[in-house]
């Protein structure tokens, strides 16, 4: 049985998003799994306990959320120009959801390009539009796959893996999980930190993905995959072959432009200092900025902010960046 309601605080541009409920495990599983426990609530046996407990608790039930009709997205295009074709993509999966009782089944993406340009900028946006929560899960910081769907309750220290936090922790039946940098998983042979996706990206075997720690079958088909990588020679084929994958351009100049812009306004907006401050930055700030990968504009612009602030002037001066503004080093060890 499902229920649809509107959820609150949705994002401005946004029509509300509309809900309806999804069973993320069994409860009876649970409880089996539970009562077969040694008694006592000390080591992996009281770990596993107090999860099972807390799934009971929570219950099965969480939110599948879709945007209530296809969202007016002209925003985002603008503050993600060089994005133009992933936000293609999504909406194309918004409108299969609409009018149905279906829920938003996104392809799982990789967004391939040089670093800094704002992957993981728009998987956030991305959160936002959909009216879901986000998990982000960098790759180029695991040792180990089981990092990604948990460990067997037998080891010392073991826990449950990503997938099953987001899922039984959180409140959504589709969260965005963030597979960041997965070009710069590392670990040794017999523990692939890429060998849980292999079950989590297909549709069907995901419907019943098991957790090592907690032995429970988790519903982790309505999870919407982003990937992001610099390079996918180093991501094995059949990983690839999961996925929509979008070569991610660095903006161009009038692009980058335009993007410093909107973050200068942004900044602005978001805070009570930014009263102090004219509508829009000086050309010459803005060519500055826009020589900027976007990641950096943010720092150079808080940077400005503050110095501009200092000087008791109402507008940033191409001075009051960061020195590297105009003058970025080549990076080393990288060639050109």
């Amino acid at each position: 049985m499902t229920t649809s309601l509107s959820l609150v605080s949705p994002p401005p541009v946004l029509s509300l998003p509309v809900a309806q409920m999804r069973c993320v495990f069994q409860p009876g599983e649970v409880e089996r799994k539970l009562s077969r426990l040694s008694g006592g609530a000390a080591g992996e046996s009281g770990n596993l306990r107090a999860v099972y407990e807390r799934m009971l608790e929570r219950g099965p039930e969480r939110f599948q959320v879709k945007p209530a009709g296809v969202p007016d997205m002209a925003d985002l295009y603008q503050q993600l120009p060089n994005f133009t074709e992933v936000l293609d993509d999504v909406k194309r999966h918004v409108a299969l959801a609409q009018d149905s009782r279906d829920g938003l089944e996104v392809t799982p993406m990789l967004l391939l390009g040089p670093p800094g340009i704002g992957k993981t900028h728009f998987a956030r946006q991305l959160a936002e539009l959909l009216g879901t929560g986000m998990n982000l899960v960098p790759m180029s910081s695991m040792t180990a796959g089981w990092l990604l769907s948990g460990a067997s309750s037998q080891w010392k220290g073991a826990r449950p893996g990503k997938v099953f936090e987001a899922l039984v922790e959180g409140e959504f039946a589709n969260p965005v999980i963030v597979v960041d940098e997965i070009d710069k998983a590392a670990g040794e042979a017999q523990y692939d930190p890429l060998g849980a996706l292999y079950s989590l990206l297909e549709h069907d075997t995901a419907q019943s993905f098991t957790d090592e720690f907690a032995e429970v079958a988790i519903d982790a088909s309505q999870v919407i995959w982003i990937t992001t990588a610099n390079d996918e020679r180093s991501i094995p084929d059949p990983i690839l072959n999961r996925m929509n994958i979008f070569e991610v351009q660095p903006p161009t100049a009038g692009q980058a432009r335009a993007i410093a812009l909107r973050l200068y306004q942004g900044i602005r907006a978001e805070h009570d200092w930014g009263r102090h401050f004219a509508p829009e930055p000086l050309d010459d700030v803005l060519d500055l900025l826009a020589q900027l990968a976007p990641r950096e504009m943010r720092r150079a612009l808080m940077t400005g902010f503050g110095n501009a602030r200092l000087a008791a002037r109402d507008a940033i001066a191409a001075e009051d960046l960061p020195p590297s503004s105009g003058t970025r080093k080549p990076r080393i060890g990288f060639t050109q």
